[in-house]
């Protein structure tokens, strides 16, 4: 071997061998998981723009609820004030409580529903996992 080199010397510039196999390997790999992680940070915003959007349409829908709630409250109150003063309060009792479980009912759907948040990043993994598994 001329000048000293050894025999793996013409392989370290990753043109071909182990090495250069083991390189092309890691770039790939950090490819993958660079891609992987730029599909997360679309999903994660995507999802934060959702959680904003649906807590400011709810703001509003509480506010101008619970507004129309009381007006109808005080209707009922001066309606029937002179003669059924009980009659009112349980009436304008009744609606709330009722109002009430309504929203709680919804509110616990929504909870126990998935979100499918960070779908797509699963399946992902999932599909490289399989391919590198072989399965």
């Amino acid at each position: 071997m001329p000048n000293g080199a050894s025999p793996d010397s013409g392989n370290a510039g990753g043109s071909g061998g182990l090495y250069g196999s083991l390189l092309q390997l890691l770039a790939t790999l950090l490819a993958l998981l660079h891609n992987r992680i730029e599909l997360f940070s679309v999903e994660l915003e995507e999802e934060k723009i959702r959680v904003l959007r649906v807590l400011a349409w709810g703001a509003a829908a509480f506010l101008l609820l619970g507004m129309g709630m009381a007006s109808l409250a005080a209707l009922i109150a001066v309606a029937l004030w002179a003669e059924h003063r009980v009659l009112a309060l349980g009436l304008i009792t009744l609606m709330f409580v009722a109002a009430g479980v309504a929203a709680l009912r919804v509110a616990a759907r929504w909870v126990s529903a998935p979100s499918g948040l960070f779908a797509a990043s699963l399946a992902e993994l999932r599909r490289d996992r399989d391919e590198l598994t072989g399965s």
